[in-house]
């Protein structure tokens, strides 16, 4: 499976749409580059995404205005609106775009939605690379259920393939290095889209660039772990993660069955990470964010999500606008003993889970352990791990990872005194 090559520790990076929806500018979009470049990059986050409707020139919003037009190159391609993507005049695309974000020795990336454009369809326009027009590979019922851009592509017709080709040869154009394709791991109407996910793999196997590709939304079916691992670099766990607590709270039972998926170039994924300045254009009622806000994630919370992204080995995608990040929000995205569980852990696994208090466990190359205290509660509460559970025989050396604090040697078990909804993250040598 040539596409686990890449992606072989999980990408880590920015994407648009926790604080711009559907109406990102090409200026946020290099403004957070540029932050990501100066502050983030040396600790190991490197992709850029733009997020969904790009090639949407009237999208002011996280809510889609339903049956638009939509930019659209001859071939039946969607391409940037150059009123929020200049650098897309004169039909360059992305190209301009991931140039800068190449020169930042960044990576870039773009969302698109599964299928072929309603619009394309209608006007029953050719696709590259074949005779066969857009209408004639449609897929017409099968549809986004929140979403009116595109009808799904029907795999058996001839032209499925060419078309998806002709997409991702254009993305390989433009320079994009990583695609998050929507509406299609898991669908409120028909489950995940096997079949489409097949003819993208193919694609981006022809077109002689790698590319990390991503699937959303979720949950993802776990009966389908094989057919993910076989096809993608990362998957969605859960339809879209906001900065409410039962959302998190949520997220250890979903870890919990997926840890077994984990590993190099194929990442179970727990979606955005909803911090620092959030919802910047969104509007009431289209997800339970809905307002231009700081994240309503407690720092305790804020500290539970980024230790169980860690140590499960999620991808990391920051959400917020970067650039208004204050020391905090930095310091979560910056500790680099952190940051080594989350890159080098192997076989994270729950030790145990008894009421509200959840334990964690990873171990690195060198044998070390990583350990993740969790009290999921609402009271402060002592969480505690024996040794031998973590199948430590003998003493071990403690170090705090958050605090950077060596506790010294432990002889029979580590535990920390919790604050609610609280975690703590610990390395025994």
């Amino acid at each position: 499976m040539k596409h686990h090559l890449i992606a072989h520790t999980p990408p880590m990076g920015w994407n648009s749409w926790d604080c711009y929806g559907a109406a990102v500018r090409e200026e946020e979009v290099r403004g957070n580059a540029q932050y990501m470049a100066e502050h983030l990059k040396e600790y190991g986050w490197e992709y850029v995404v733009v997020d969904i409707q790009w090639y949407e020139s009237g999208a002011v919003s996280s809510q889609y205005r339903p049956f638009v037009p939509l930019e659209m190159d001859s071939f039946s391609r969607l391409i940037p609106a150059v009123n929020r993507f200049p650098s897309a005049a004169d039909g360059r695309g992305f190209q301009a775009l991931a140039e800068y974000v190449h020169g930042l020795g960044l990576k870039f990336g773009i969302h698109i939605m599964r299928g072929i454009s309603r619009q394309a369809v209608h006007q029953d326009t050719p696709i590259l690379g074949t005779t066969v027009t857009a209408r004639q590979i449609a897929h017409p019922n099968s549809i986004c259920p929140w979403n009116t851009d595109m009808y799904g592509v029907d795999a058996s017709k001839e032209g499925a393939q060419e078309y998806y080709n002709s997409l991702f040869d254009l993305y390989a154009e433009w320079g994009v290095d990583f695609v998050k394709v929507d509406d299609i791991a898991a669908s409120r109407l028909y489950g995940i889209h096997l079949a489409e996910i097949e003819l993208i793999r193919r694609a981006i196997a022809q077109c002689g660039r790698p590319m990390v590709l991503s699937l959303s939304p979720g949950p993802a079916p776990l009966e389908h772990a094989s057919d993910l691992i076989a096809n993608a670099n990362m998957w969605r766990m859960t339809d879209d993660f906001w900065d409410v607590w039962p959302l998190l709270y949520g997220m250890f039972e979903r870890c919990e069955k997926w840890a077994e998926h984990v590993g190099p170039g194929h990442w179970p994924d727990c979606d955005m990470l909803p911090l620092g300045h959030l919802g910047i254009r969104s509007v009431d009622s289209v997800d339970s964010g809905s307002h231009d806000r700081w994240t309503r994630f407690t720092k305790d919370e804020q500290l539970t999500m980024m230790t169980l992204w860690s140590i499960f080995r999620s991808p990391l995608m920051f959400g917020g606008e970067l650039r208004d990040n204050d020391a905090w929000t930095l310091s979560l995205l910056t500790n680099e003993e952190v940051l080594n569980a989350h890159r080098h852990g192997l076989n994270a696994r729950q030790v145990y889970r008894k009421d509200e208090h959840i334990v964690w466990t990873s171990h690195n190359e060198e044998g070390h352990v990583y350990v993740a205290l969790f009290n999921a509660g609402d009271e402060a509460s002592k969480v505690r791990v024996s040794l031998k559970d973590l199948g430590i025989e003998g003493q071990a050396n403690a170090r705090d990872l958050w605090n950077h604090v060596d506790l010294g040697v432990l002889a029979q078990e580590l535990s920390a005194d919790l604050p609610p909804h609280g975690a703590a993250l610990f390395i025994l040598k």
